[in-house]
């Protein structure tokens, strides 16, 4: 059968630095260096996706997708029937469902969206098709609150000093 140690072993006479062979993994992690799934075309998914990584869909898929603090793209040859739930997202295939971004949506001119969007912020090309419900959330800034004792006080006439004083003329 398949030898693991033969394959990850480097090639013959190959030498580390201290003058021995050594086994490597063939992949190595590397702390807070973000993955990336892809979802190929010959790929079909029915039920729910989590997970800590972005996401490529060119395949098809039918269910939930729960990647919040990520970006999902669903590629030109993509096809989604369910809901996105990520940072950003990125349309270019068929997507019939909803949208929860945190961050933003785009939607690229050969896009063939049908459902609902909440986002942030929100881009659509010329060309997509796009029949959707879109709430954008508003950015919250705090307005200074005038206060209105002070310009009350700045608009009233100066009181004369004889009636400061209590002696009226």
């Amino acid at each position: 059968m398949f030898d693991r140690k033969k394959a990850l072993k480097p090639e013959e006479g190959a030498e580390s630095a201290m003058g021995k062979t050594e086994d490597k993994p063939a992949t190595v992690p590397v702390a807070g260096r973000e993955g990336k799934t892809i979802i190929g075309e010959q790929i079909t998914i029915e039920g729910d996706i989590r997970g800590h990584e972005n996401l490529v869909i060119e395949g098809a898929m039918k269910g939930k997708i729960a990647l919040e603090k990520h970006q999902v793209t669903v590629g030109s040859k993509g096809r989604v029937e369910g809901e996105i739930h990520a940072d950003n997202v990125t349309i270019s295939g068929q997507l019939v469902g909803n949208i929860m971004a945190s961050g933003k949506v785009k939607i690229t001119k050969e896009a063939d969206f049908s459902g609902e969007i909440k986002a942030k912020s929100i881009s659509v090309e010329d060309g997509a098709y796009l029949k959707a419900v879109i709430e954008l959330e508003k950015e919250t800034k705090k307005q200074p609150v005038p206060a209105i004792g002070k310009a009350r006080e700045e608009t009233k006439p100066p009181i004369p000093p004889s009636v400061a004083a209590g002696k009226a003329s």
